[in-house]
């Protein structure tokens, strides 16, 4: 939501294997070392804290396979600290995890596994006790590890041949694991293009790589590249694996609203939005619901001061209930409970305006409970609004915001909702993924902490985010094209698109629109001269029988094409995506008394300023709908694949949906054909 905008095995080799490749892949990722930050009301998550649970996650997936259990099935895959309540993982596994972990820290230290408490999930209240059978598993399963590595580097030609190591559970092999992520995450910072694991064990070395400091990441790293080692195992596994990782992400469901816009008494458009739910505050969290709007950086809430029916028809945020929160100024200085700031804030969204103060709590993600681990929480700066324009807020049913752009976006670093869930949980994968439902029965959601590999039908591709500085998720546009027909105004490679989950339309320059609109359209029906039943005339029933069809059902209709660079897989539109249901009635030009049906392409003009520019299309709801987007914070780039709607699972429906078959602009879309996209090969005009 910007301005100006409408609101928007098989066995356990299989994993050794994976596992292998994962280390090998590393030097090709980039990975995020998040920066701590310090608070007076609530000190933010330490690494050490948030390490051992995750850490257990991937050696219990590990242990799951060796057993021959499915990891999805294993209660302890799913990490403490990002567990829903209603999660409960079993006392057997928690002891055989933590067993696992106290063995191999034994190992690594030389002394008893149950004199290492701080191994220990925090979660796990008391401390369970170690089973005894459990460890040597995990132990020999590293061992068999490090064999494979070896046999992996031994097997270049241009590597001497060198003994194996020893198939047991030596305590080399746990240290040497993290030493390999370390290894690994060097040599992706310095380019290297080697892919060879290391033979020098980190006993032999006094190197900062043989640190086992990586171990904290080794969870995120292993979500991140199980995706990807589906190509170098079975697509099965590759699927279990995945489930596995995807089931903890934090999730939050999105409700989809129309709101009616009314002109002389008939509905001419329909404004949609998609919200979801959060809670803030502790120890008793007040719930509200939030657009997720990559188009922002704040989290807005009505507060309880602001007396307006725009925020009295809301549900109000309360400072004096949450007995974490504090006033602050808006550069984040604490203040006495009970004062507030001599500044305030005004923000535009779209045609509406808020302006408020500020204050420090945590907030929570739907179905996430408050506790200091939790995966789905974060400690932040709020804007508390105590004004609210009537137009467009009093029009829909979702109290506030939850600003997803980058930092440079907000007042301050602590604004952001997502930047401080990065720096307060340093194991979780920085990147948080968008996905609407082809149609209001299905679920559309949004996910936090990686992607669901299920709801992408393509490969995966990324392209860098186009001036991060400016706080946007945008991407260079080189080029658009209308079918064969190159848009002038881009020609040049100078035009930009920011990806906006707050806008329902597609929006482009005002000095391209026309040009679009010429390109994109097409002639149900001519009249050249008028309606009747002579020669060159139009039936009443023809007209009326052409003006009842469905614009975007039409197969002649050229594609939208945003090409991204060289290399990069386009983005491409069709019919469906940016036509207005209903034909148009216009005169032809030049012709007295002549007059045709016409499909129009639905497009919101704009006239953005610098440091924007008037060259930058906003890509909003047809293009979040068409492609599943996975934005990544750590490196500052946004992934697109084409979006995945043959199962779009059962959502609870949308909020003032039209009546079906309504060919209102913005109406849903009709019964799914087969798009010009859907036809043709990957890799060329769709993700690939």
């Amino acid at each position: 939501m910007m301005a100006p905008s409408n609101l928007l095995g098989n066995l356990r080799r299989t994993v050794l294997v994976v596992l292998l490749s994962s280390l090998l892949l590393l030097a090709s990722s980039t990975e995020h070392e998040p920066e701590h930050c310090s608070f007076l009301a609530q000190a933010p998550i330490s690494t050490a804290t948030t390490a051992a649970p995750d850490v257990a996650s991937a050696l219990a997936a590990l242990k799951g396979v060796q057993q021959g259990s499915s990891p999805a099935a294993d209660p302890a895959l799913v990490s403490p600290a990002a567990a829903e309540p209603r999660v409960s993982v079993s006392s057997t596994a928690a002891r055989d995890v933590a067993s696992a972990l106290a063995s191999l820290k034994a190992a690594q230290q030389g002394s008893s596994p149950a004199a290492e408490p701080g191994l220990m999930s925090p979660a796990a209240e008391p401390p369970v006790s170690a089973s005894t059978t459990t460890a040597p598993d995990v132990a020999s399963a590293l061992a068999e590890l490090k064999a494979a590595q070896w046999a992996a580097s031994s097997s270049s030609p241009s590597k001497p041949a060198s003994a194996p190591p020893a198939a047991s559970s030596s305590p080399s092999f746990a240290p040497d694991l993290a030493s390999t992520l370390a290894a690994a995450r060097h040599a992706a910072k310095d380019g290297a293009s080697s892919r060879q694991v290391p033979q020098t064990p980190p006993a032999a070395s006094s190197s900062a790589e043989a640190s086992p400091a990586p171990a904290p990441h080794l969870a995120a790293d292993l979500m991140a590249l199980f995706a990807g080692a589906g190509q170098k195992m079975s697509t099965e596994n590759a699927r279990v694996m995945s489930t596995t990782l995807t089931s903890t992400l934090p999730t939050v469901k999105l409700t989809k609203q129309y709101v009616p816009i009314d002109k002389n008494g008939h509905v001419i458009a329909y404004k949609t939005v998609y919200f979801g739910k959060v809670h803030v505050g502790s120890p008793q969290p007040q719930d509200f619901t939030v657009v997720f709007d990559t188009g922002s950086a704040h989290l807005v809430l009505p507060s309880t001061a602001c007396k307006s029916n725009t925020c009295t028809a809301h549900r109000r945020y309360n400072e004096t209930i949450s007995s974490i929160s504090y006033p602050i100024e808006h550069d984040g200085t604490p203040l006495p409970r009970g004062a507030s700031s001599s500044h305030s804030v005004s923000i535009v969204f779209g045609t509406g305006t808020v302006a408020g103060t500020f204050v420090r709590d945590r907030a929570c993600l739907g179905g996430f409970s408050q506790g200091i681990g939790n995966a789905g929480c974060t400690s932040m700066n709020v804007v508390v609004a105590k004004e609210m324009s009537e137009q467009p807020f009093s029009l829909f049913h979702f109290d506030g915001i939850l600003g997803l752009g980058l930092e440079a976006l907000a007042l301050g670093p602590g604004y952001s909702f997502f930047g401080q869930m990065v720096k307060q949980h340093p194991a979780m994968l920085p990147r948080f993924s968008v996905f609407l439902a082809r149609t209001d029965q299905g679920e559309s959601s949004i996910s936090f902490g990686g992607h669901d590999e299920s709801k992408a039908a393509s490969d995966l591709y990324w392209v860098p985010v186009a001036l991060p500085e400016l706080g946007y998720w945008q991407v260079q546009v080189h080029q658009v094209r209308i079918g064969d027909e190159i848009l002038d105004d881009c020609a040049d490679g100078g035009c930009r698109a920011i990806l906006d989950t707050g806008t329902s339309l597609l929006g482009a320059p005002r000095q391209a629109v026309k040009s679009l609109h010429q390109l994109l359209s097409r002639d149900v029906l001519l009249a050249l001269k008028g309606a009747g039943s002579g020669e060159g005339q139009v039936t009443a029933e023809a007209g009326k029988e052409a003006a009842s069809q469905d614009c975007r059902l039409r197969d002649d209709g050229a594609l939208l094409i945003f090409e991204l660079g060289p290399g990069i897989p386009s983005i491409a539109l069709d019919p469906e995506d940016y036509f207005r249901p209903k034909p148009f009635n216009m005169t032809v030009p030049g012709e007295p008394g002549a007059w045709k049906l016409s499909c129009r392409s639905l497009l919101l003009p704009l006239d953005l300023e610098e440091p924007l520019g008037p060259r930058t299309f906003i890509l909003g709801e047809p293009v979040l709908r068409k492609y599943y987007t996975i934005y990544d914070w750590a490196s500052r780039r946004i992934g697109f694949a084409t979006a995945d709607h043959s199962n779009d699972g059962e959502g609870e429906g949308a909020v003032g949906a039209p009546q079906a078959g309504s060919m209102v602009a913005g109406a849903p879309l009709p019964v799914l054909k087969q798009t010009h996209t859907q036809a043709n090969a990957p890799g060329k005009e769709i993700a690939a």
